[in-house]
């Protein structure tokens, strides 16, 4: 073998090894480079019980750089390699599919359309999360339309409208376009006219149990040859209130035998009696269907591509007939499955969350036990880390769990680094059977004994020195959880303060070191000062827990997020402070 081709040898290994190596983010392997490397230099095969010792020294001069002196490396030996790991990472990264056909669009244009019956629950975050992401990837834009057409079986809630937005900011992302369906019945007035003029679309006054009959047995209805003129005039007195609810309804002309019985001579406008409750939209009696107004929007506004339910599929079949009228070419869709959220013993169903706020057995869309989005901000939960779970369902047609624990891993991340660190000690049934110590409703009080530090000096965070300490006075009394109460004669490890052991009515300081805990296994608990200390009540999931706090806890404001140390995070939710200090502060619990 001549110099220069073990110096080719050497130059091809360095970057495959380089790029191995920056690929898996550890060391180079030469066992992993020798079939690239091999295969793209076939000229190295005829020295192939040579290549492997040429190719490990230069391995081991690799492995002794660091990630930024590899890259740095293997741009002055391959820069379009550096591009192809960029790439890759950017690729590992997109969870979403590429959206179907995106190229053929000047701009990506999407819809969130909720029905803004009530505010959402968790489920309904999915929708704007995936849709915003997609906007983001596709610099595109996003509408949101509330599909508000319904006055009677779901009722619009005028709560709602903005408690929706709010969602969608919460979630991280601004709506291009806000529309209300209610806003625009004169445009489907005008494209209902249309139809019946194509020949589209009939009155009927078939009662219900008639029509479902023809329709199953696939017989025309006997409105459906009206002429256009007689339709058009029905339709117009549907508008001007002439029907009673039920009375006449106006129908898409579809193909009477198609094989589904549901896309036969669907239903586009009927009466409702009942008013909207948007002072715009209470004079209007004749309304759309959803498919009809859902369908005629997305046209209408430009929407490239339609994100919808599974269980929706027939909707697009439709509007279809809708569009194939018209002469409209239909928007790319996307179907998925529903998502379903653990942990909560309430049902995920805006009716059954409203249901239970209007008994009482729930105080609001915001209590912690809804499983709602204004629960979930209220708790201190980010709106990143639900956006986050969400895109990483992706957009299977098959249902989809998402374990809160996802989200509360994802929060965890995103709060960790800024919370500071407090005591916390909890009430517990089982204080209140004591007989050596005193239950004050707030912990397990214990006498301190012996010669113990003044005060401990725990740091506000435990990797941030530059933060400082907090000062958290001993006092004569501790308070502690009733599960951290050793047997009598043990020790236990106050934290911040030292080792004590359970006599019969106190803590005896014993004067430990540290390696009480390291080698032979005291319990580390936390503690408050039985007097100097600020009492706090915490919302969870299970109902409201009891407790008190360490006294700079004062200190905290609302919204403040905080770590309750062996107990989890939590927002600050309300500060009640007195002259005296001792009024109870409010925070809700979001995860441990």
């Amino acid at each position: 073998m001549d110099d220069e081709l073990r110096t080719r040898i050497e130059t091809e290994a360095e970057k495959h090894a380089l790029f191995n190596a920056l690929k898996h983010d550890s060391d180079a392997d030469v066992g992993a480079i020798m079939g690239s490397l091999m295969g793209e230099n076939p000229d190295f095969r005829e020295h192939g019980g040579e290549v492997p010792g040429i190719a490990g020294k230069v391995v081991a001069q690799v492995n002794q750089l660091d990630a930024e002196g590899r890259r740095a490396r293997l741009e002055e030996l391959d820069a379009e390699l550096v591009e192809e790991l960029d790439a890759e990472d950017e690729e590992d990264d997109r969870v979403l599919p590429d959206l179907p056909n995106a190229e053929e669009y000047d701009e990506i244009r999407m819809r969130c359309a909720p029905n803004p019956n009530g505010p959402w629950h968790i489920g309904h975050g999915r929708m704007p999360a995936v849709i915003g992401t997609y906007k983001d990837l596709y610099d595109g834009e996003m509408l949101v339309r509330f599909d508000d057409t319904d006055p009677e079986t779901k009722r619009p809630d005028m709560d709602a409208y903005d408690a929706i937005l709010e969602d969608i900011d919460y979630l991280g992302f601004e709506p291009d376009e806000v529309i209300k369906a209610s806003d625009r019945l004169e445009i489907y007035y005008d494209h209902a006219r249309d139809l019946i003029e194509k020949g589209g679309a009939y009155t009927c006054s078939c009662s219900g149990e008639e029509f479902s009959n023809l329709k199953n047995d696939a017989k025309a209805c006997p409105h459906r040859d009206k002429v256009v003129e007689t339709t058009l005039a029905e339709f117009e007195d549907m508008i001007d209130g002439e029907y009673e609810s039920g009375e006449m309804v106006l129908r898409v002309k579809t193909d009477i035998e198609h094989k589904n019985p549901a896309l036969r001579d669907w239903v586009a406008f009927r009466i409702i009696d009942t008013p909207h409750p948007r002072p715009e939209a209470a004079d209007y009696r004749c309304w759309p269907m959803l498919d009809f107004q859902s369908g005629v929007d997305d046209h209408l506004t430009g929407m490239t591509h339609i994100i919808r339910g599974i269980d929706l599929q027939d909707s697009a079949k439709r509007q279809q007939f809708v569009y194939d009228y018209f002469g409209w070419e239909y928007p790319e869709t996307i179907h998925w499955g529903h998502v379903q959220v653990d942990e909560y013993d309430v049902k995920m169903s805006t009716s059954t969350i409203k249901e239970l706020i209007e008994k009482g057995e729930l105080d609001g869309w915001d209590d912690p036990r809804a499983p709602t989005l204004q629960s979930v901000r209220r708790r201190g939960i980010r709106g990143e880390a639900i956006r986050e779970a969400m895109v990483g369902l992706g957009t299977s047609t098959s249902n989809v769990d998402l374990a809160m624990s996802t989200i509360y891993a994802n929060n965890r991340e995103l709060v960790d680094d800024d919370a500071p660190r407090f005591f916390f000690v909890r009430d517990s049934a089982e204080q209140s059977s004591a007989g050596d110590r005193t239950s004050s409703g707030n912990g397990v009080e214990y006498p301190l004994i012996g010669d113990y530090p003044e005060a401990a000096e725990p740091p506000v965070h435990p990797d941030h020195e530059d933060r400082g300490t907090r000062h958290i006075p001993a006092g004569e009394a501790v308070r502690i959880e009733a599960d951290d109460i050793p047997d009598h004669g043990d020790r236990v490890w106050l934290k911040g303060l030292g080792c004590f052991e359970h006599t019969r009515d106190a803590l005896q300081y014993t004067g430990d070191d540290i390696s009480a805990v390291r080698d032979e296994g005291v319990d580390v608990i936390h503690w408050v000062p039985a007097e100097a200390n600020v009492p706090v009540r915490m919302r969870t999931m299970d109902g409201d827990v009891e407790g008190v706090a360490e006294p700079d806890f004062a200190e905290t404001d609302a919204d403040d997020i905080v770590q309750f140390e062996r107990v989890g995070f939590a927002r600050v939710d309300s500060v009640a402070r007195d002259s005296k200090g001792d009024a109870e502060t409010v925070t809700y619990f979001a995860h441990e």
